[in-house]
């Protein structure tokens, strides 16, 4: 079915919304967003909007034909949508300081300076019950809430 266009009503209400918002920063805490949920974490965790600055998340929205290997496009008013929402609660903290290669997370500074070889030993990762550096809730349970607590990290067997 063809599409006319986003629904300028809806992302004035989405707008109107959040703009008043601040930005999840250390806290990686963005409220709930059920087409965020519905759409990117029916593939994989819906990551802490707070782990990326604004302009990844911008990249990754206008990469959807070709995210990751796989097409995740959405329709137009989906994707303004999503892409406003992500943009509103995007980093702006010590886990965003810098855009990562290729918006990936895992390349992140941080995250790779936290999961320095030899703290994670790379056969970990290889793991079936891991599968990548990418897979958070694998070690960390609250990982998509945000909690990335040390003290609560379990790697599987």
């Amino acid at each position: 079915m063809k599409t006319h266009g986003p629904s300028w009503a809806l992302v004035g209400a989405l707008m109107g919304t959040l703009g008043g918002m601040a930005h999840a920063d250390d806290a990686l805490n963005a409220p709930a967003f059920a087409l965020y949920t519905q759409e990117c974490g029916s593939c994989h965790m819906t990551y802490p909007t707070g782990l990326l600055p604004a302009a990844s998340w911008q990249q990754i929205m206008r990469g959807l034909k070709t995210h990751y290997g796989l097409d995740a496009s959405l329709d137009e008013t989906s994707q303004l949508t999503l892409t406003t929402w992500l943009t509103a609660h995007a980093g702006t903290g010590k886990y965003a300081r810098e855009t990562p290669k290729d918006q990936r997370i895992t390349l992140s500074a941080w995250f790779v300076r936290k999961h320095r070889a030899g703290e994670v030993p790379t056969a970990v990762w290889r793991r079936k019950s891991v599968g990548s550096p990418a897979n958070c809730v694998a070690c960390h349970a609250d990982a998509e809430r945000g909690d990335f607590n040390e003290d609560k990290v379990r790697i599987p067997p």
